[in-house]
């Protein structure tokens, strides 16, 4: 088969990376911002170019020098600005690249482009935002969708939700379809067993017995917090109900004279199994640093083998491989916010009513407000009156896009520190 190039932003340490490798595609370039994730790319792939820097620096690279024919942009932009977890805080979050992503995509003018991030910008908070992706994809000339996907389906034994965008040339779309689960059969304890039991720890046995369930999702925390464990209380709650002690990382497995009614802590070759990593060698995988930055970069990766099973899917369509079909946008697919959608379509303010019939009329006036807050966090608004005279004109998208005046520049240079 013919090679497929690939630029990767926000590479991280190489998880997305090595799933579109096995996938069919070649690295041009890959340029991540931590430098600990940027030296594990370099170990393990060094005759890869990794350029590290703010990839909206475009003192870090050019990307009109690797737009010459590109199968596909790809990246896992940072996740915080619309993380459950956080503020949500959309395109007020410094961290926010992903409509920035989908401007590259213009500039670059891939064949395909692959964004993942949270299962958070799924949520309602951010349906107006999807809706300007999908639509600004579409006057790019792409055809999109987004689909929420499990690590679990794709034979990792982690709860790993993760929302996938992709968008290919109508040529190419038409072959494109998601692909299919592939289940990851088993628990955490037969994932692990071989590795918690590599020092001789006689309780391994019972251990894998009680870790009997697939994991919660690892996370990566971020250099604001302190050292490596594996998440936040709830998360804590159910690695101890694994048997799993989630406070902390292990330097070791557990040896021969341990009790075996102990409670082992993972290490980070165990954290990276449950992410994907080294449970065949073609997914052998090294990672650089300290323990802590170890962690941090496995817990904020993409597992390598959803990121294969959506770049096959990906390349099977750059490949026009099978008989190929019509690409059916259907409401749920091309419509993620009718507010949004009407007010933008309409060349004059539109009261409340207006916008609630024009959406379908099914809308109360309290959740018309809550929609109008979410919108508001995202664009301008132009409201003017009161009462049922109120008007509401939608104006510009906050996001940063590439501004060179963004207020976007400052906050990140105050946070660089900080992020990861």
């Amino acid at each position: 088969m013919s090679a497929l190039s690939v630029v990767e932003i926000c590479a991280g340490a190489g998880g997305q990376a090595l799933g579109l490798e096995l996938a069919g595609f070649e690295h041009r370039l890959a340029v991540e911002l931590d430098e600990n994730a940027a030296a594990t790319l370099r170990f393990n792939r060094p005759e890869w170019e990794v350029r590290v820097g703010d990839v909206a620096d475009s003192s870090v690279w050019n990307p009109s020098e690797y737009a010459d024919e590109l199968s596909l942009l790809a990246g896992g932009v940072p996740c915080p600005p619309f993380s459950i977890a956080g503020k949500q805080l959309g395109t007020g979050d410094e961290r926010d690249l992903f409509a920035w992503a989908v401007e590259l995509a213009g500039k670059m003018q891939p064949r395909a482009v692959l964004l993942e991030n949270v299962r958070g910008l799924s949520m309602p908070r951010f349906a107006a935002y999807r809706q300007h992706v999908k639509d600004r994809l579409a006057e790019l000339g792409y055809w999109s969708d987004w689909k929420l996907l499990e690590a679990r389906d794709f034979g990792v034994p982690q709860l790993r939700p993760r929302f996938i965008l992709v968008a290919l040339r109508s040529e190419d779309a038409r072959y494109f379809s998601w692909p299919k689960p592939t289940p990851f059969i088993g628990t955490v304890g037969s994932a692990l067993a071989d590795l918690m039991g590599e020092r001789g720890w006689r309780g391994v046995s019972a251990w894998a017995k009680r870790a009997s369930g697939i994991a919660p999702t690892i996370v990566g925390g971020s250099k604001k917090h302190g050292g490596a464990d594996l998440g936040p209380t709830r998360a804590r709650k159910a690695w101890a109900a694994l048997g799993v002690d989630g406070i902390g990382v292990a330097d070791e497995a557990p040896g021969p004279d341990i009790p075996e009614a102990f409670t082992p802590k993972l290490t980070t070759e165990m954290i990276a199994r449950i992410q994907g990593w080294g449970a065949s060698p073609e997914y052998a995988w090294t990672f650089t640093g300290r323990k802590t930055t170890r962690a941090r970069q496995i817990g904020n990766a993409f597992p390598p083998p959803v990121a294969r099973a959506v770049g096959g899917a990906i390349a099977a369509a750059l490949r026009h491989e099978g008989a190929g079909s019509e690409c059916v946008e259907t409401e749920e697919s091309t419509a993620h916010d009718p507010v949004y959608l009407a007010l933008k379509g309409s060349a004059e303010p539109m009261t409340a009513q207006q916008v609630i019939r024009a959406a379908g009329g099914t809308m109360s006036e309290p959740e018309f407000a809550r929609r109008m807050a979410d919108i508001g966090r995202d664009f301008e608004l132009d409201v003017v009156g009161e009462g049922s005279e109120r008007t509401y004109a939608i104006g510009a998208f906050r996001g940063f896009v590439g501004q060179e005046n963004h207020v976007r520049h400052a906050a990140f240079n105050v946070a660089r520190s900080k992020i990861s």
